[in-house]
């Protein structure tokens, strides 16, 4: 299964927090599956932790790396799509890793509920 990971599910995954569903646990750690990380969730990491908003170890980049995910850039196409996107969700990262996830084929790991709404791949938990 090819996987694409909202932002909340990356630090939790990086925090080894309680609240990342187990079936989400299972299926990133799953040697099977091939997880992708958006340039948008590193960019919404950024942004919140210059503005303090998050506290993130400097190389936590290296970490992802060091553990497999694998880059997803925006394309023409991914930010093309977020324009026929139904505005369910306000949230322009989560329209956009929506829209790679659509555009890719890819299965969104998100809990965000509003996400649920548009037609995409959901690993449900």
């Amino acid at each position: 299964m090819n996987l694409i990971l909202d932002t909340h599910i990356i630090l939790w995954w990086l925090d080894d927090n309680n609240l990342l569903p187990q079936k989400y646990r299972l299926a990133i750690a799953d040697k099977n599956n091939i997880c992708f990380i958006s340039a948008a969730s590193i960019w919404e990491i950024s942004i919140k932790s210059a503005i303090g908003k998050l506290d993130i170890p400097d190389n936590y980049l290296e970490v992802l790396l060091d553990q497999n995910f694998r880059e997803l850039p925006i394309s023409w196409q991914h930010a093309g799509k977020v324009s026929h996107l139904p505005m369910y969700h306000k949230d322009p990262f989560d329209r956009l890793l929506i829209a790679q996830a659509i555009v890719d084929n890819l299965t969104l790991l998100s809990v965000d509920k509003v996400i649920s709404k548009y037609d995409v791949d959901i690993l449900v938990v």
